[in-house]
């Protein structure tokens, strides 16, 4: 890939990239290595999450290069979208199964066999998402966000996606973690293997959680976003606040809070049956 990598940072540096005569050809090639998933917009490197940035200024690129241009065969389901970046279409031969009901994927997007995508739903490009996961009902996975193995997301739950900065590191989700219904995962936040979010969890940069086991409070640095531990099970919470009219008014502001770590009970609670994959 190294020559692939060196034409797109070339190409992402020129200020005029659209009137190169190989820079569509380029672009294609580089989006069929994003769509089979050879390349991805971050990985795991010694056990940290790096993001690829040349991956993202490939992306960038497509949307330079690309025009707008009508999609659909009908009235009914027609769009307007960069001509770089249409829906993707599946055959047998991929093995996901995509449900009928109005779900989308963009070209650009790495579908691993066995992954069941439940309608309607939406993975953006750049997106991972590993063998074995669901993606439920009216779920969104952001642009470049990176899913793990066997995961689940819950109906509406939203996993948020970052193009810019390109240096920053999108939402990851790692093996085995189930995302309950109407979670909301942002900004960077990494969400570590057979973590369990509980329904209605937001989890952003500015948001602290508070490890009610381990008496631990996690929150967001300048060098790296939130983080999940492994095992984690987080509810929605709330905390006090104690100073000025807050305090009169007896209101309280909301809190992720890390009640247990998983065991075999949350275990049978979280588990996936065999035969819907």
């Amino acid at each position: 890939m190294q020559s692939l990598q060196s034409s797109i940072e070339h190409l992402a540096s020129l200020p005029e990239v659209e009137r190169e005569s190989d820079a569509r050809q380029i672009f294609m090639d580089f989006r069929d290595a994003l769509t089979e998933g050879r390349i991805r917009a971050a990985e795991k490197i010694d056990g940290q999450w790096k993001v690829n940035i040349w991956v993202k200024q490939g992306i960038l690129l497509g949307f330079r290069l690309g025009e707008l241009s009508k999609m659909g065969k009908d009235v009914s389901l027609s769009f307007v979208d960069k001509d770089t970046f249409p829906a993707r279409r599946f055959t047998v031969r991929d093995r996901v199964r995509i449900v009928p009901g109005g779900s989308s994927v963009r070209l650009g997007a790495y579908v691993a066999p066995t992954v069941i995508c439940m309608p309607p739903m939406f993975i953006n490009v750049g997106a991972y998402v590993d063998e074995g996961t669901m993606v439920d009902s009216h779920a969104l996975v952001g642009s470049c966000a990176q899913i793990g193995k066997r995961v689940h997301l819950s109906a509406a739950a939203q996993i948020g996606g970052v193009l810019e900065p390109i240096s920053a590191v999108p939402v990851v989700i790692e093996d085995d973690v189930l995302v309950g219904g109407n979670c909301g995962v942002y900004e960077g936040t990494l969400v570590r293997t057979r973590a369990v979010l509980g329904a209605g969890t937001i989890l952003t940069r500015s948001t602290p959680i508070y490890d009610i086991v381990r008496g631990e409070i996690y929150r967001a640095t300048d060098e790296k976003g939130l983080e999940v531990p492994e095992n984690a099970v987080v509810v929605p919470g709330s905390r006090a606040v104690k100073k000025g009219h807050a305090a009169d008014w007896d209101l309280s502001l909301y809190a992720p809070v890390i009640v247990k770590y998983r065991d075999e009970k949350t275990d049978r609670g979280t588990e996936l049956e065999d035969w819907l994959r």
